[in-house]
């Protein structure tokens, strides 16, 4: 599990009349994502960020914390207390206490915490009746025998505390991530990704919260999405646009004559890489005017010096497009090779393209 720096600025915890916590949470954020781009809001007053980046970018994790509190302090005039152990759960803890848990010693540091640190007050009741007061007092109990006489939601906190979940249920403001964008002024966006059934969970928006620092340092270029586009072939059909752009209205439902059936590659190759196909006496291949080869495929050079065995070969497919101004011609190759893997190859003015490849 990954070790997290939990900053918690108790100031920042409580709302304000006016509305200027959230700007200032905010501005927190904001001054973090400089120093990492991954820092995570979780709720009013606390956030998390990975350790490990950071503290090989600054030259260890003294110079991390230093950064950190100096930062806060310039932009909010404020004092950061600082944590850092594995999982949010003991992350957060550690920054109550300002504790530095070593790398490993997490375990040990989740244990010897109070059986209140969980936040439940009748298990915390009923756990000192039991003689249970830590909260690996409460981990060493089997599972079984919780079931049996504690609710479901107690059952969950028993997981925490065994380490099995990193987190405790209601930890993240789910609402947190709408509001700051709210506050920024963005609007909700509408080619908005979706779980299974439809719900956001709060993976998404840690994912949405990210994807929106990223852009707001690098410009509109900085984060693309994939997304489908009319075309013959996958390497014309797949496009990169920026993240949160709106989607056509318009649904390209062209027939596209000629287009290549499926099914299609898991990747489509941004920039294709160049190779060569050999035939059994490892003589180039060339396609004809005609469309066929002049041999069989036999083996497939990657790069030089690295040579696949081809075992099975479909096409190729010969393409002419745009006859009436400046045509262009191609064709396409799947191959299947003895490491098992399948690739789809393209060629064109005589040479050979590795433009996708298959799951």
């Amino acid at each position: 599990m990954e070790r997290l720096l939990a900053l918690w600025v108790e100031p920042l915890s409580e709302e304000r009349s006016d509305g200027s916590t959230v700007r200032d949470y905010q501005r927190l954020l904001d001054v973090l994502g400089v120093l990492c781009p991954f820092v995570e809001a979780v709720r009013l007053g606390l956030c998390i960020l990975p350790l490990r980046g950071p503290s090989r970018f600054f030259g260890g994790d003294e110079a991390v914390f230093a950064a950190v509190r100096e930062s806060v302090r310039d932009v909010l005039g404020l004092e950061v207390a600082l944590g850092v152990a594995e999982g949010l759960f003991s992350a957060e803890l550690a920054a109550r206490q300002e504790v530095v848990v070593p790398g490993g010693q997490t375990t040990a540091f989740r244990r010897a915490q109070p059986l209140a640190a969980l936040g439940h007050r009748e298990l915390t009741t009923t756990g000192r009746r039991l003689g249970l007061y830590t909260v690996g007092d409460f981990a060493d109990l089997d599972a079984a025998h919780v079931a049996e006489r504690f609710s479901a939601a107690v059952r969950v906190l028993h997981r925490v505390a065994r380490g099995e979940l990193a987190e405790l249920p209601g930890q993240r403001d789910t609402r947190l991530v709408a509001r700051l964008r709210s506050a920024r002024g963005e609007d909700t966006l509408s080619d908005e990704q979706v779980s299974f059934f439809g719900q956001r969970s709060a993976g998404d928006d840690r994912a949405q919260a990210a994807a929106h620092r990223v852009r707001h340092r690098l410009g509109p270029e900085g984060v693309l999405v994939a997304r489908l586009r009319g075309g013959r072939v996958p390497e014309d059909r797949a496009s990169l646009t920026p993240w949160g752009s709106p989607a056509r209205e318009l649904r390209d439902d062209a027939p596209w004559p000629g287009r290549l059936v499926g099914p299609s590659p898991i990747t489509s190759l941004h920039q294709p890489v160049a190779v060569e196909l050999c035939d059994a006496e490892d003589e180039p291949i060339r396609m004809g005017a005609r469309g066929s080869l002049s041999a069989a495929p036999a083996s497939l050079v990657l790069v030089r010096g690295s040579r696949r065995i081809i075992v099975w070969y479909a096409g190729p497919w010969p393409l002419v497009e745009r006859w009436w101004t400046s045509p262009r011609r191609r064709a396409h190759l799947q191959v299947l090779l003895d490491s098992g893997e399948a690739m789809l190859l393209s060629t064109e003015a005589g040479r050979w393209w590795l433009v996708g490849i298959y799951d």
